[in-house]
């Protein structure tokens, strides 16, 4: 349903580091950007072999994974419905859902808690209709993540990924696992209480001694930020050149750069980051910068 398509690595000039290198999954598609184009790959491959045409996903307003949702639909002679969590508004994300021809339906947050609940309310009489968790969450999301790993030509020492599921995370590390890799995969939760990412990881593939979890980089909590951690943003992106999001990205190269300055990654380690995409998250803060 996708074209195999394969993201470069490309190495970054941002001082202090000597060998950092980065996974442009943010190159992949301008709309199915990053990790949403992995994960959807063979989720939108099982909806087509179920023979299931319509598509019902979950996200918040400014959520990357409604926008790559739609347009993986739209691209593949679909239909998908949205439930959005929270009050109706109008956004930059929500107009490209539309454009693509999702139907959005507002959702208050007590209602959302119960997805499932939620799909069969309303689909449950639509035999054509498949159900897509938040995020994307899935086996079969798990697989496309899994790909990155093998898509690598070179060893690294490190590598480092933002997570707010855990989906991505699994996939990297059962990617290291099937590869016999002796890299350490970094995990940096974008959320307060991150620590419930690992039981999500251990749902997928088993923990091992190649996972680290660091939780203090959360800036407050999921979409929260600081002064610094805009600022960071503002230093790395007029420095390298790559541009980052708040609410993934940035907060994994803060940690990298953090980690090295207290001599956890040494200065000379070859340190690959992936970049998850998401930078369309940048409109729903514009009013940070």
């Amino acid at each position: 349903m996708f074209e195999e398509i394969y993201s470069p690595v490309q190495k970054i000039a941002f001082a202090p580091f000597n060998n950092l290198f980065v996974k442009r999954d943010d190159l992949i598609d301008p709309y199915i950007s990053g990790n949403k184009w992995r994960k959807l790959k063979y989720i939108l491959a099982r909806a087509k072999a179920e023979n299931k045409t319509h598509l019902v996903t979950f996200g918040g307003a400014y959520s990357n994974h409604l926008v790559a949702t739609a347009a993986a639909a739209s691209r593949s002679g679909l239909t998908a419905t949205a439930f959005v969590r929270g009050e109706e508004v109008k956004n930059e994300m929500l107009l490209l859902c539309n454009l693509f021809g999702m139907k959005l339906i507002f959702t208050d947050r007590e209602s959302y808690r119960d997805k499932h609940k939620l799909f069969e309310q309303n689909f449950a009489n639509d035999a054509k209709a498949y159900f897509i968790d938040e995020g994307g969450a899935s086996a079969e999301a798990i697989i496309g993540c899994a790909e990155v790993i093998g898509e690598l030509t070179e060893p690294y020492d490190h590598i480092f990924c933002a997570a707010g599921t855990g989906t991505t995370a699994a996939g990297l590390l059962k990617g290291i696992q099937q590869q016999g890799l002796s890299t350490k995969l970094h995990i940096i939760p974008v959320l307060k209480g991150g620590s419930f990412i690992r039981d999500e990881i251990a749902k997928y593939t088993p923990l091992s001694s190649h996972l680290d979890l660091h939780l203090d980089y959360h800036f407050g909590g999921y979409a929260k930020t600081t002064p610094e951690l805009i600022n960071f943003i503002k230093t790395f992106t007029a420095q390298s050149g790559l541009l980052l999001d708040p609410v993934y990205t940035a907060k994994m190269f803060y940690a990298i750069q953090n980690l090295q300055q207290q001599g956890i990654i040494g200065k000379d380690e070859k340190v690959l980051a992936i970049h998850t995409g998401g930078l369309m998250g940048l409109f729903g803060m514009k009013d940070k910068f």
